[in-house]
């Protein structure tokens, strides 16, 4: 099983890719797609997640999907469940 030693947060792609090649600051950014100034700068600071809410907003912003904002999400979350789950008690139901 392949593990990613450093899971990449959808917050490190906001900012590096899209901040930055926007010239945008969190708080532009966030009057743009009209959500609070705080959503933003959380989420570029990876303090917190992509809801789908937001990640409607973005796609719209940007141009992309929202599946793409949440699929960076659901890899991160998975990439941290394998590092922190221990699953040697769970036994497979099906041979």
């Amino acid at each position: 099983m392949t593990v990613l030693v450093n899971p990449v947060h959808p917050g490190e792609i906001l900012k590096e890719d899209f901040l930055v090649e926007y010239e945008l600051s969190a708080g532009a950014l966030a009057k743009e797609i009209r959500v609070p100034r705080t959503r933003i700068e959380r989420l570029a600071n990876k303090q917190t997640r992509v809801t789908a809410d937001t990640a409607l907003r973005l796609s719209r912003a940007f141009g992309t999907t929202p599946e793409f904002w949440i699929n960076l999400q659901t890899n991160f979350d998975m990439a941290l469940a394998r590092e922190h789950v221990d699953l040697s008690d769970v036994k497979p139901l099906v041979a």
